[in-house]
């Protein structure tokens, strides 16, 4: 279930509640009269079926303008009329896509900030580190810690809405991105190849991290699943799946690799790192599209319950 706060002015209330009544999946619906001071007006709150969200707030997307409309997850509803709501909408809980709820989360992946940059050149670093320790631990560790999906289901969203902007500023953050970490991993496996530390023997050493320089078959058609596991687990809320999508592809590895074998002057293991980061991250743009767009198309069609 979900939670809605709608504030609208006092004359159009009446509008509200309407949609409210007419709406498949609400229930629990109060109204406080002069509630809202900011902006002013009454103060409506009601639950709804995850899967009945979508016409919901369409139908009410005026109330933005005029007034808002805050959404909440509920964790736990204990009411009848609640999980009568529930498998009166139609489709599944988790099936259901609340596009207005992701268009505002990619929004917010879109973004450069200064934590994006922080923990994907941590992850960068320590996949550069993997690389020349041959270690597939801190290469999985690496995997895990990268930000660099939410960029590209940003993209993928832009890509089937026809979002110009979002596209451009997604495919910023994510070139941004690993540009700011392959330039830091690369000035500090510079320095330490001055030190002494590394040398070129360090990369004719590491037999367990050599797929991420041997990009084939099998690495896009991992991309294609792990882009379509990736925009699963953000439309329904699974963050375990979304951690198991960040173990799949080596984006983040190619990224070290490639600034490892910069610092090292080893010009074939970059051309092969890069190819493997180019491979990882179109395989996912196309396969996370394409879940997309099968969501769109076939929801709320896809798990509709029988009526007997």
């Amino acid at each position: 279930m979900l939670h809605l706060r709608l504030i609208c002015p006092s004359a159009r209330t009446s509008e509200v509640t309407t949609v409210l009544d007419e709406c498949t999946g609400v229930t629990n619906v109060a109204v406080l009269p002069g509630a809202a001071r900011e902006p002013a007006g009454d103060l409506i709150l009601c639950d709804v079926a995850r899967e009945a969200a979508n016409e919901v707030i369409s139908r009410l997307k005026w109330v933005q303008d005029e007034g808002s409309i805050a959404v909440e997850q509920i964790h736990l509803a204990l009411s009848k009329v609640a999980a009568d709501a529930v498998e009166e909408a139609p489709g599944d809980p988790d099936d259901a896509v609340v596009w207005a709820e992701l268009a505002h989360k990619v929004q917010a992946e879109s973004r450069i900030t200064w934590a994006y940059l922080a923990f994907l050149a941590i992850a960068t670093q320590l996949a550069g580190i993997g690389v020349l320790q041959n270690s597939p631990i801190l290469i999985v560790g690496a995997m895990v810690l990268g930000p660099e999906f939410g960029a590209i289901a940003a993209i993928c969203f832009g890509l089937l809405r026809f979002r110009g902007r979002l596209i451009i500023t997604s495919a910023r953050t994510l070139v941004v991105g690993f540009a700011v970490a392959i330039a830091i991993t690369f000035a500090c496996a510079l320095v330490s190849r001055w030190l002494g530390w590394i040398d070129l023997g360090n990369l004719r050493v590491n037999e367990e991290v050599q797929f991420i320089v041997k990009p084939d078959r099998w690495s896009f058609i991992v991309a294609l699943l792990a882009g379509a596991a990736g925009v699963l687990s953000i439309t329904a809320g699974k963050s375990s799946a979304l951690i198991g999508v960040f173990i799949s592809v080596t984006t983040v590895p190619a990224a070290g690799y490639v600034a490892v074998a910069l610092a090292l002057s080893d010009w074939g293991e970059v051309a092969g790192s890069v190819a493997q980061l180019a491979l990882n991250i179109v395989g996912m743009l196309i396969a996370g599209t394409v879940t997309l767009a099968v969501q769109r198309k076939f929801w709320p069609q896809v798990g509709h319950r029988s009526s007997v």
